[in-house]
């Protein structure tokens, strides 16, 4: 069997291991050892399960995942969600819909400080749900709201999958994680816009705030800040170039502390199960890093990439078929797999193809993300609405999904925004180049 056949077969077998509930890291690990076994020797294949990954996973680079990680459980221990969230309904309550705005504002900023978008939609589900309810908002609206603007934390800065996209792909995380945030803040107004014409079409999904005062609203401004603060830092810090992603990280993630302190939140138990919590899913996220990069090694070994690159590169349509395809592939597969592993397993095939059809791989990876936040809301996975059923058994799961999809509809138009008009993505890291 010469390698190339080899290597689509391990490419089989690791996904049908993962469609079994093998374990990620433990599938890609295990087949790409046996591979390289079976292509080569014994020496070869331990040299690689025992080298390449310690390589990656000890590239400075990566720290940055452990201290976006901790920004979002500082925050979340410090108060900073319901201040978001106060902020959020004081100023914005009166709209049409207003209460689901706010949602949306709030996990916006909450995913500016946190990265993390299953983490945001448990989090307001505990905060933003029992308050829509309360004020007569329909239940399947007031989860679907919580479970969409979840997936903004994908997208907008600090993004714990931008971050692992740079690495896989050996592009800059900076110019990344400056790409994310116009995109981000469009999709939240998109969704914004969406919320007002469903709510006048159909006021009885749920009322307006009403009886708030100006002094209420500016009341609420100091809830906020810090988040303002952090997100000037993280931007400010990379656009001008006078850190580097892991350390307006961490410089990040003291501030965060600081601001808990100073306000009284943050005490012994809630700080160890912070620093706890992090390391478990840094962990986590470094045991399939470790398990990819083995496969990968064995993708190179049996010339996978480059022959689907040369394959595709030959096909008789535009490249922009071949990228309109190549987001279908991603469509189906956000509805099985988890973000980080469908990442991981895809991108050592899919970004050659990418590079080799004349694209941004800047760009794509902000499409690529968008087409990872829809998958987090899609049927039958979709792991944001399992995450707020979790929460909220009392809202059926299958009400959830019917009521996200104007939001799935809404991301799919945001993607062919970006799509017909990459210049969105590309702006704020061509500036900082350009500067």
């Amino acid at each position: 069997m010469d390698n190339i056949t080899v290597g689509y077969l391990g490419f089989v077998v690791l996904i049908l291991l993962i469609f079994l509930g093998v374990r990620i890291f433990i599938a890609a690990g295990l087949v790409g050892f046996l591979g390289l076994l079976y292509m080569k020797n014994w020496k070869v294949a331990a040299g690689v399960a025992g080298m390449a990954p310690h390589s990656e996973v000890s590239n400075f680079t990566l720290s940055v995942l452990p201290m976006f990680i901790l920004i979002g459980f500082f925050a979340h221990h410090g108060g900073m969600v319901k201040g978001a969230y106060r902020f959020a309904k004081a100023w914005l309550g009166w709209l049409p819909g207003g209460l689901a705005i706010g949602t949306v504002f709030a996990t916006a900023s909450f995913g500016a400080v946190s990265g993390a978008s299953s983490a945001t939609a448990a989090v307001f589900s505990h905060i933003a749900i029992p308050e829509m309810l309360k004020s007569k908002y329909q239940p399947a609206i007031s989860a679907a709201v919580v479970a969409a603007g979840g997936t903004l934390a994908s997208l907008i800065p600090p993004s714990a999958i931008l971050v692992i996209y740079g690495i896989i792909v050996e592009e800059s995380v900076g110019d990344l994680l400056l790409a994310g945030f116009i995109p981000g803040v469009i999709t939240a107004l998109i969704y914004i816009l969406l919320l007002v014409g469903m709510f006048k079409v159909k006021p009885e999904l749920g009322p307006s705030v009403t009886g708030i005062s100006w002094g209420e609203r500016f009341a609420s401004i100091g809830g906020v800040l810090p988040i303002i603060v952090v997100i000037s830092v993280i931007m400010g810090g990379m656009y001008t170039g006078w850190a580097t992603p892991t350390e307006v990280g961490a410089l990040g993630a003291f501030i965060v502390f600081v601001l808990a302190l100073l306000r009284g939140r943050l005490n012994f138990s809630n700080l160890s199960q912070s620093l706890i919590e992090t390391v478990k899913l840094s962990a986590m996220i470094f045991s399939v890093i470790w398990g990819i990069v083995t496969f990968v090694r064995f993708l190179g070994f049996a010339g996978l990439p480059s022959a689907a690159a040369e394959w595709v590169s030959s096909l008789p349509i535009s490249p922009f078929a071949t990228l309109l395809v190549i987001l279908l592939m991603y469509l189906f597969l956000g509805m099985f797999m988890n973000a980080i592993g469908m990442l991981l397993l895809t991108l050592p095939v899919i970004h050659p193809v990418i590079i080799s059809l004349g694209f941004d791989p800047i760009w794509f990876g902000i499409i690529l993300v968008k087409m990872v936040e829809i998958g987090l809301v899609t049927p039958p996975i979709g792991l944001n609405c399992y995450v707020v059923s979790g929460v909220r058994p009392d809202i059926p799961i299958e009400k959830i999904f019917r009521a996200v999809l104007p939001f799935v509809l809404a991301d799919i138009a945001a993607v062919a925004l970006f799509v017909m008009f990459p210049e969105i993505v590309t702006f704020l890291p061509d500036l900082v180049k350009g500067r």
